[in-house]
């Protein structure tokens, strides 16, 4: 059973996620908050699989909680819900540590979808939200490599470095073995092995580190 914390200042809004969610067989929602602070206090609490994030809130925002929660090193992961496909604000999640991002008015079944791939510890991101999300991150990314950065890069074989630039590019993994011409079940191990190696915890992470280094550059 996938456990789920809705965060939403709308009470209305939390309202239809958490109906949403527990009509599902396998998921149940353990808890609400209406702002960051409280979704950081029950996520301490609570311990959710996920926590769905707003990202505008009063207060705390949605950045700076789903930050605070992936610092704790908990076993909480953050799916981010943002009102508009240009949201200024998505971007800087990317850093804060979130595993995926939706756009609210996604299909029901979408974001049922994407909060199991979270959970199961995958990442995902909408698909109109792609393109707008990765421009806008590379937009502020610092670009050139750290000392920590290049060891990391250093310690991927060639095949992994191709993985995560296929990653970075947004190929799905049936995607990078079909141009690699590879069995998923190998594509999904050089995936493990190559975030393990680069200190990512998730797909998302590995974008942020492909675009920092300059691995992967803006098109």
């Amino acid at each position: 059973m996938t456990t789920v914390l809705v965060v939403d200042d709308q009470a209305l809004q939390r309202l239809g996620f958490s109906m949403l969610l527990q009509a599902q067989h396998d998921m149940t929602v353990v808890g609400e908050a209406a702002n960051g602070s409280e979704a950081v206090r029950l996520t301490a609490e609570l311990r959710p699989d996920v926590v769905l994030m707003d990202v505008r809130m009063p207060g705390m925002d949605g950045i700076e909680a789903t930050r605070r929660i992936a610092e704790s090193g908990g076993r909480s992961r953050v799916l981010v819900l943002t009102t508009f496909n240009l949201d200024e604000y998505a971007y800087e999640a990317l850093r804060a540590g979130a595993s995926g991002f939706f756009l609210k008015d996604a299909r029901p079944d979408e974001l049922v979808v994407g909060i199991r791939a979270v959970a199961a510890g995958d990442s995902v991101i909408s698909p109109g939200l792609t393109r707008k999300l990765i421009d806008a991150y590379t937009q502020h990314a610092p670009g050139g490599r750290g000392a920590a950065q290049e060891r990391q890069l250093a310690q991927l074989t060639e095949r992994e470095r191709e993985v995560l630039v296929a990653v970075a590019t947004g190929w799905t993994n049936a995607e990078i073995a079909e141009n690699l011409h590879l069995a998923e079940s190998t594509v999904k191990s050089h995936v493990s092995r190559m975030l393990m190696k680069i200190d990512a915890r998730d797909r998302v992470q590995a974008v942020i580190f492909a675009y920092d280094t300059g691995l992967v550059r803006p098109a």
